[in-house]
């Protein structure tokens, strides 16, 4: 291998070094400059990799991860609507079952994106494996593209599981009013989940505090959001604070995509909450990026 040092240029300018190597072939290429960026845009290669890495971690498992919320959350609709006996009893002029089963659908949605993407990084702290993430070559924001893509993928098969089991359930009706709210609504409640999760996951230092999150955050918003009943049954007070919940509107404007109904209101505030989810997902994307940008009890 041989060096090929140009002439220094003019000025007080720094010297630039390539480095020209020969192949067994006799040919040669030039090594880019120290300094300049190889990959140029985005990092697809390394994107899809840490991307399938995430999605294949919780596939390994999917018995815990897909199948066991399905039929855990079919237990909820269960105890609801045969155990309390509200077999017979109609919201919004469908039967019991039939007006919970959405709610209940994109609850495990989202509380399934906010497991899978809380556990990214917390779980490479723990291990001893963070470097796994902080050595490739990629961006804040591929890292974060990756460990979102992964959980709004799980969120999905989690929804699909879960729908599955519920059509197959007796009395319950799954046909599709606004088939766009239900992507739209579903797709927003999931990122924003795996979007709080992945914050979670770069504040973390331990399991403990993932717990937390979710046994005094993300349960109590999921369980007063509205997924069990409509909020005109509650007193003023009570219904000014399900407006102020984020997670009511995900899970009414995903009921309204099944039942062309919701207790948002019309077509037109449905589209309002839509509009709002998104504000707030990229609120929070941009916070989440910040953090990731800074290093912040990732690097230190």
């Amino acid at each position: 291998m041989a060096d090929n040092a140009p002439a220094n240029p003019p000025g007080n300018a720094a010297p630039v070094t390539e480095l020209t190597a020969h192949d067994k072939t006799g040919g040669s290429f030039r090594f880019t400059p120290r300094g300049s960026p190889v990959i140029i845009g985005i990092n697809r290669v390394g994107l899809l990799a840490l991307y399938m890495k995430e999605v294949r971690r919780f596939l390994k498992v999917q018995t815990q991860t897909i199948w066991a919320p399905a039929f855990t959350t079919l237990l909820f609709l269960v105890i609801f609507s045969v155990a309390l006996g509200r077999e017979g009893r109609e919201v919004l002029g469908v039967p019991f079952a039939s007006f919970v089963a959405p709610g209940l659908i994109v609850m495990a949605m989202m509380q399934n994106a906010f497991a899978n993407s809380s556990f990214s990084l917390l779980g490479g702290k723990m291990q001893g494996t963070i470097i796994d993430y902080l050595m490739p070559p990629l961006s804040p924001g591929e890292l974060m593209a990756g460990i979102l893509g992964a959980a709004i993928t799980r969120a999905a098969m989690v929804g699909c599981a879960v729908a599955l089991a519920m059509a197959l359930w007796p009395g319950v009706s799954l046909g599709l009013a606004h088939p766009f709210a239900v992507v739209w609504f579903g797709l927003m409640g999931s990122l924003m989940l795996a979007t709080v999760g992945l914050a979670t996951s770069i504040w973390a230092e331990k399991f403990d505090h993932n717990a937390a999150v979710t046994n005094f955050i993300i349960a109590p918003l999921s369980l007063l959001s509205g997924t069990f009943y409509v909020i005109e049954n509650l007193h003023g007070v009570f219904q000014t604070v399900s407006r102020l919940n984020p997670f009511f509107y995900v899970i009414s404007g995903f009921r309204y995509g099944f039942l062309g109904e919701s207790d948002i209101g019309d077509g037109t505030a449905v589209m309002a909450a839509g509009a709002g989810l998104l504000a707030l997902n990229l609120a929070l994307a941009a916070g989440v990026y910040a953090l990731l940008r800074s290093g912040w009890k990732l690097k230190s």
